[in-house]
């Protein structure tokens, strides 16, 4: 056990310790916050108190927020997860020529033509369309904006999955949505089980889009409503703002946990014929 051996291990460890406070502080101060008589920027121990929860829930838009949330985000995640298991399987099984290339250049596109390069565009678009201040609408929007990362990333657990697998579902009469209802995504159920996760992890936490194309304040989403809470003088309300948070962040942890509980998270395909 030599001095720089000492050394390493010590900076080792001391890595780790800054590296869970930077973590484990905003958790500790959304979870202490929101039942402080004073709540502030610091974390310290709590005056403990429900009347920060009670003025939230005096907000007349709190409720309504997190309800066009979940509608939202509803709608865009089963959109996206529908759509990028068919397409999924389409390019997984059907020889396309230049597949591959398609393939990356959806990707790059979604990559490149997003956010404030393609808000005007997409703008006037929902306009012309009539789709303005609509849910749907603007669910239709994120969607899209996630359907090619989440086609590249579904084709993957899809490729894993034997074709000797269908073969015999088909010898058996399966039509060709059986196979895929019956095998195919029972067997590749991480992989949409991870996309379906991603999609409303993203879709939650998108305020862009929303903030947009829903100028009725009833039917903006909390992502939106959160950049309201202030006070009379301008500073951030925070007595409102920890618990709105802490409400904010419970759908996300939930989900998240109810999925790799049930169904379990894979990040590549992992099986072999």
């Amino acid at each position: 056990m030599s001095p720089l051996w000492m050394v390493r291990r010590i900076g080792f460890y001391v890595l780790i310790t800054v590296v869970l406070a930077f973590f484990a502080v905003p958790i500790l101060w959304l979870a202490s916050a929101p039942f402080d008589s004073k709540p502030g920027l610091g974390l310290r121990w709590p005056d403990w108190t429900l009347s920060n929860v009670s003025a939230t829930f005096d907000h007349p838009y709190t409720l309504s927020s997190l309800i066009n949330s979940l509608i939202l985000c509803s709608v865009a995640t089963v959109v996206t997860t529908v759509l990028a298991a068919l397409a999924a399987y389409a390019l997984s099984r059907v020889r396309i020529p230049g597949r591959d290339l398609l393939l990356y250049l959806l990707l790059l596109l979604s990559s490149v033509v997003t956010g404030t390069a393609a808000m005007v565009p997409i703008f006037v678009m929902m306009l012309q369309l009539g789709l303005i201040n609509s849910q749907f609408g603007t669910a239709l929007v994120i969607a899209g904006g996630m359907l090619p990362a989440a086609i590249f990333i579904l084709k993957d657990f899809v490729d894993a999955v034997p074709r000797s697998y269908e073969e015999s579902a088909r010898v058996f009469g399966a039509s060709p949505w059986q196979v895929l209802g019956h095998v195919v995504l029972p067997v590749a159920r991480p992989g949409v089980a991870t996309i379906f996760v991603w999609a409303f992890v993203n879709a939650w936490g998108n305020f862009l889009l929303p903030f947009l194309l829903l100028r009725d304040v009833g039917q903006q989403p909390a992502a939106v409503l959160l950049r309201t809470l202030y006070d009379e003088g301008g500073s951030a309300n925070l007595t409102v703002i920890p618990v709105f948070s802490l409400l904010y962040s419970i759908p996300v942890v939930v989900l998240y946990l109810f999925v790799s509980k049930r169904y379990g998270f894979r990040f590549h395909g992992g099986i072999k014929s």
